[in-house]
């Protein structure tokens, strides 16, 4: 996904929002994931997930809140890379969990 350029369109509860949202100027422009294969932590401990990210800062593809390890929302409190996007076929989104927002690839 490089150089895709996002914008905020909802909050965490699902509400429209033009809330700016700082940490989406500051990604790098080539971001190659981690892992084609899945959780990079569980496929290391052997562990299952559910939904996958992709951390827009370095790559690292973990496991979404729904799963039992949460690898995606602990990398971000250990890393500090705060946006991931969806990284399952077929869904185009991004979060930003330190503000709480959407976004969607700008055209």
């Amino acid at each position: 996904m490089a150089g895709t350029q996002y914008q905020v369109v909802q909050d965490g509860a699902g509400r429209p929002t033009d809330t700016p949202c700082a940490h989406l100027d500051t990604l790098p422009e080539d971001v190659r994931p981690g892992s084609t294969e899945g959780c990079e932590d569980c496929l290391r401990n052997g562990t299952q997930w559910v939904h996958l990210r992709e951390c827009l800062s370095c790559g690292h593809v973990g496991c979404c809140d729904s799963s039992p390890n949460r690898h995606a929302s602990a990398h971000w409190r250990e890393a500090g890379h705060p946006l991931v996007r969806s990284f399952e076929p077929g869904e185009d989104w991004a979060w930003c969990y330190a503000d709480e927002l959407v976004a969607v690839p700008v055209d």
